[in-house]
């Protein structure tokens, strides 16, 4: 008897064992994987000799990118609908960034030139919490974070991106209202006995969206706080060395922007921001997060107007963008920069067109800056492009384009060399191969470049 019931219990037994291991094969059998990214890359040249150089006025934080970029960079990410059941959702996003200095078949992504980086990692839910309303969304982990930027120059002016914590779009009737706690981790190598003992900098952003003021025109309010979350042992260690972050430490920024739809077949976006001490970034522009620099003490303002708008339907286009901002910092080391900038597009087909991109960026330091020319100086720059795109639009991709461009500066291009590396003095050095001469005020470029982005 008990043998028989040995045998019985053996193919129930492995019955079991398989749905178990079946199951998970199962549940996910309808998951269909989310292939999305964006990559540029190409090849250029200097006349006289040597590769591209790309143009960027020294100080600032962008530069007008037809036909001046000079790497070879890709965002490749994955990512699925994990959950989707009685109106909630679940979904899953990754992404990779890697960067090369477009030198060589086979580059090393350990180089100092070269990177790979993990730019996203989280889940979010879709009226995951109850009772709030339909589409409030809760999520964490690292991300792009409602980003705002221009398209012509990459300059991204609202971006709190990082690891964190958020509910966003919970209809409040008028808008839509967002809060996510955000992390951006940096050092004090200056003062901190070893510059690997990091300072954990936290923003606090809230934003109301989407609230409707015109017909086609809607406005988003937003307020984003930073401070340096220091550790007990931390705070001594600057108390004993007579360190003050008390301000330094901490910053917020307000923001307030218009975005008008239907305007000349496209959009415009308006925006006016106000920031203080450490949440103002010195010369990047992913400003909105704090920066993890203790002695940063000062204001800025920032006013820009950029869109894009159809001149002659589907035969010209053209993107746009204006921009003035004030560092005003309390150490002197701050600046005034003015930008401009129009990219017209004349579309001979549905493949093939012709852009024309002409941009204008000038520097006004203030009196301590030592990192490049202390004096006013600008950059202006023209780049002409055939181009091949899949349809019509300046924001239609994957293209392949022909372009050449010219730059003209004031004042020498770079600095004497330091350690072997030439300085930044009108130009930027950190743009892309330096290869204008020190003393030159103008340089010309060539080159061939394909650009892509597709998938969400």
């Amino acid at each position: 008897m008990s043998t028989s019931r040995q045998f019985m219990r053996r193919p129930l037994l492995a019955t079991l064992v398989g749905a178990s291991c079946l199951m998970p094969a199962l549940a996910h059998a309808d998951i269909n994987p989310n292939f999305f990214g964006y990559a540029r890359s190409g090849i250029g040249s200097t006349a006289g000799g040597g590769s591209q150089t790309c143009f960027k006025a020294a100080g600032a934080p962008a530069k007008y990118r037809l036909g001046n970029e000079c790497e070879t960079y890709a965002e490749l990410g994955l990512g699925a609908n994990l959950f989707d059941q009685r109106g909630t959702s679940f979904d899953f996003a990754s992404r990779v960034a890697y960067v090369t200095s477009q030198a060589n078949d086979d580059e090393s992504l350990k180089d100092d030139d070269n990177n790979i980086a993990l730019r996203e990692m989280y889940v979010t839910g879709t009226n995951a919490i109850g009772g709030l309303p339909n589409g409030s969304t809760l999520w964490a982990g690292k991300r792009f974070y409602k980003r705002h930027d221009i398209h012509m120059n990459d300059f991204y002016y609202w971006d709190v991106s990082g690891p964190g914590v958020g509910i966003s779009d919970i209809d409040m009737g008028i808008g839509n209202l967002s809060l996510a706690w955000v992390r951006s981790t940096g050092s004090d190598g200056d003062n901190l006995p070893d510059e690997d003992q990091r300072l954990s900098d936290d923003t606090i952003d809230l934003r109301l969206t989407d609230i409707a003021t015109n017909p086609g025109g809607s406005l988003q309010l937003g307020v984003d706080y930073g401070r340096a979350s220091l550790a007990e042992w931390q705070e001594e260690y600057y108390d004993d060395n007579g360190i003050d972050y008390d301000e330094g430490d901490k910053g917020w920024m307000g923001t307030i922007e218009h975005t008008q739809s239907n305007w000349f077949g496209g959009s415009n976006t308006v925006a006016l921001q106000y920031a203080t001490d450490g949440i103002i970034t010195r010369d990047g522009n992913a400003v909105g997060r704090s920066t993890g620099s203790l002695g940063q003490e000062g204001d800025m303002w920032r006013v820009l107007d950029h869109g894009h708008v159809w001149l002659v339907p589907d035969k010209l286009d053209l993107l746009y963008t204006a921009i003035y901002e004030d560092k005003n910092m309390d150490d002197n080391t701050g600046r005034k920069w003015f930008s401009a900038g129009v990219r017209p597009v004349y579309y001979w087909n549905d493949i093939m067109s012709t852009a024309v991109e002409l941009g204008y960026d000038h520097i006004e330091p203030q009196s301590n800056v030592s990192s490049y020319d202390g004096d006013d100086h600008h950059v202006t720059k023209l780049t002409i492009a055939q181009q091949w795109s899949a349809g019509r639009g300046a924001m239609i991709r994957p293209t392949i384009r022909l372009f050449a461009t010219y730059a003209k500066w004031n004042g020498d291009a770079y600095g004497e060399r330091v350690n072997g590396y030439r300085q930044a003095n009108a130009l930027d050095t950190g743009a892309g191969p330096n290869n204008v001469d020190f003393n030159d005020t103008d340089g010309l470029t060539f080159g061939a470049q394909m650009e892509v982005w597709w998938g969400s």
